[in-house]
């Protein structure tokens, strides 16, 4: 598997890439090509472009959740598969996988909407929509998690803003927040959008549903924005019992929760042009 980290919130110093708050990476295995993530604009389009990455030809695009910075992207890309058709030129339409709270409003702080712009009935007209809270199989050795238990005692409980439900408003808990798990020779990678579910849950969750205790690597947003003290206790211990080989926390990461996760884990760089090869398992 070849993963590109198309959108993150830095750049490598010397990759003439652009930055925004957000999230974007390309997935390319020898089954399947996935679009994890579209970022806020178009500017997962505009790297791809750069990278020599072709986005036309996509098996799957994936969506972790629904805020802003995650799915904003979503516009754009219909219209480039619009453009594309129009212009007579080869395009895929994607199937696209995400958990069946993906496209409800979200409001907060004062902000109309900080969820998908894109209505559900209009995404549909455009591509097929798999929209599951259980795991499905992307390829024999890509899952995604569908909707991620939460267990522990010290993540995964703070609302964000307010979302609109057939019952009528209530706090989110971002239910609808799920990553993607790739079996490797040497364990599991684990691709996350936001974490909102808490990235130790997600962790246990990928490992049930993946029949593997190994992690190689996590790479995404941690959620960990100034986190509470017993929060970020709570994950090193986590994160000192997995052992995992690497891990590249990025997005909704800060620097202090890096420099912490440091201490208990190899913690690399990352950013937009990010590239990473991981072999299947056998």
């Amino acid at each position: 598997m070849d993963l590109t980290l198309l959108v993150d919130n830095n750049t490598f110093i010397d990759r003439y890439l652009t930055a925004e708050p957000g999230l974007s990476i390309l997935i390319e295995d020898e089954d399947v090509t996935v679009l994890f993530d579209l970022g806020y604009s178009n500017l997962f389009l505009k790297n791809a472009e750069k990278l020599g990455k072709d986005l036309s030809c996509l098996d799957f695009l994936v969506l972790s959740h629904s805020h802003l910075d995650h799915t904003w992207g979503l516009g754009p890309f219909i219209r480039y598969l619009t453009e594309r058709t129009i212009e007579g030129l080869d395009v895929k339409h994607p199937k696209l996988v995400a958990h069946p709270e993906v496209f409800s409003s979200v409001r907060v702080d004062g902000l109309s909407e900080i969820g998908c712009l894109v209505t559900k009935e209009k995404a549909g007209r455009h591509m097929e929509l798999a929209l599951t809270k259980t795991p499905v199989n992307l390829s024999p050795r890509l899952v995604f998690l569908g909707e991620i238990p939460r267990e522990n005692t010290f993540e995964g409980q703070t609302p964000i803003g307010i979302k609109q439900t057939p019952d009528g408003p209530v706090p989110d808990l971002i239910l609808d927040d799920s990553v993607l798990a790739y079996k490797s020779d040497q364990g599991l990678v684990i691709i996350t959008g936001c974490s909102h579910a808490g990235i130790c849950n997600i962790v246990s969750h990928a490992q049930q549903v993946c029949g593997e205790e190994r992690i190689v690597d996590i790479i995404g947003g941690f959620h960990l924005l100034n986190p509470p003290a017993s929060q970020m206790a709570g994950t090193l211990d986590y994160f000192k019992q997995i052992t995992p080989l690497a891990l590249h926390a990025c997005h909704c990461t800060d620097l202090n929760s890096k420099v912490a996760l440091a201490g208990v884990a190899p913690l690399k760089d990352a950013g937009v042009g990010l590239s990473l090869h991981f072999d299947p398992m056998p």
